[in-house]
């Protein structure tokens, strides 16, 4: 390599690297966001007055938005331009903190998280649009791996110091602890809006694309192999969403105080950041299918193995549950943007419609477990629902794997 060309990769990276920890720290936001309220529901239960059933329904709020909101997202990216997208979802997701925080109601308060769902797909549509404009090859491969740890860390913090930090911090005050979160996101924002300045032509509006009708989701659709993985997404996130929101409530259901509980469900994102930045690595196509077996097993077991509440089991459960939480969805993106079939130009849309289906599961997940623990006064029914949907996931697996056999060339 010439003296010249170094240089330029050098500059490059000095305008590359700022731009990636920008986008990781809008990520990490949303993963504070996302956990914020699952330490609280105790605290939030009782000021309110809110069953288990409607603390379901308000935990899968947001999701519902981001179905509406991920498809019309992706289209507006082209137009927007991915800087603009990520610094309006911090001021949409700060806004959702802030009236949560105003909420009296039930009703408010399902409102005011439904408000976060439209900022969510901007980042989810919004961060690899970025990483992709800057990366190519394996350093986006290592990219993609470093900025996606950002929501798992923003979530295993939210999950150990919302009541062991913040809620001292705040006079015990559960609306307290939105704002300051609320104040932590808009800063994430300016920090974006300034270390991705120096690269705001590359972040900037698509120029030329292809317009978008209902031929385009046909294009994609009509694929049996990305219909099985959308229903495989739904799965997924069923899991994810279900049991992000309701562990530290399983926890305390144990007897652990709000506190230990914090702690013991910062346990799988920690692990699942250890597993974002290995397991994908390690999914090569021709493994791919059977890395994400794994996964599905290694969750099964662990819906096993948190009905105990013996410290050894539990800790295990979580462990594995952390291992495939994270790795699950990154795999799953993988292979519906590497599906034969999919025009690279139709990607955006094609991310937008893999989260708009994931988050039904995103939906029917905390709504779902929260339903069963009101009916049946405990968590043994919704981890018995977990474990059924790992069962299917496998299913869909099998599925998946016979259409790729046949679409393989001999």
């Amino acid at each position: 390599m010439s003296s010249a060309s170094s240089g330029s990769v050098a500059a490059d990276d000095t305008t590359r690297c700022p731009v990636l920890l920008g986008v990781w720290g809008v990520y990490f936001s949303f993963g504070v966001v996302t956990a914020s309220m699952a330490p609280l529901v105790g605290a939030i239960r009782a000021d309110i007055l809110v069953n288990n059933a409607m603390m379901g329904l308000i935990l899968g709020a947001w999701p519902i938005t981001y179905i509406l909101c991920a498809i019309p997202c992706g289209m507006m990216l082209d137009r927007l331009g991915a800087r603009r997208m990520l610094a309006i979802s911090t001021l949409i997701m700060a806004a959702s903190l802030l009236v949560r925080a105003l909420a009296d109601t039930p009703l408010e308060l399902f409102f005011a998280v439904a408000l976060f769902g439209a900022g969510g797909p901007m980042i989810s549509v919004g961060a690899p649009v970025a990483i992709a404009k800057l990366y190519d090859g394996k350093a986006r491969a290592s990219a993609m791996g470093l900025y996606i740890t950002g929501p798992y860390l923003g979530g295993l913090v939210a999950l150990a110091i919302t009541n062991s930090v913040i809620m001292p911090l705040t006079a015990q005050s559960w609306r307290g602890v939105m704002v300051v979160y609320a104040g932590f996101v808009l800063l994430a924002g300016v920090f974006w809006l300034l270390v991705s300045a120096r690269r705001a032509g590359d972040l900037g509006p698509q120029q030329g694309g292809k317009k978008y009708n209902l031929s385009a989701f046909s294009e994609i659709l009509v694929m049996p192999q990305v219909r099985l993985i959308l229903a495989m997404s739904v799965g997924v996130f069923f899991l994810n969403h279900g049991l992000n929101n309701w562990l530290p409530e399983i926890l305390r259901s144990y007897g652990f105080s709000p506190v230990a509980a914090g702690y013991w469900a910062s346990l799988p994102p920690a692990v699942g950041i250890l597993g974002v930045l290995i397991i994908p690595r390690l999914a090569t196509p021709e493994r791919r299918l059977l890395v994400m077996a794994c996964l599905f097993f290694a969750m099964l077991v662990a819906s096993l193995l948190l009905r105990s509440d013996q410290p050894v089991f539990l800790a295990s459960g979580l462990v594995l549950q952390g291992l495939a939480r994270g790795s699950m969805m990154t795999i799953a993106i993988m292979l519906l943007m590497e599906s034969p079939g999919v025009p690279s130009e139709r990607l955006g849309l094609a991310g937008g419609m893999f989260f708009a289906a994931a988050e039904i599961g995103g939906v029917l997940g905390p709504v779902a477990l929260g339903a069963l623990a009101h009916l049946t006064g405990g968590f043994g029914v919704p981890l018995w629902a977990v474990t059924v949907v790992c069962v299917a996931l496998f299913g869909i697996l099998i599925l998946l794997s016979r259409k790729t056999t046949r679409a393989s060339p001999s």
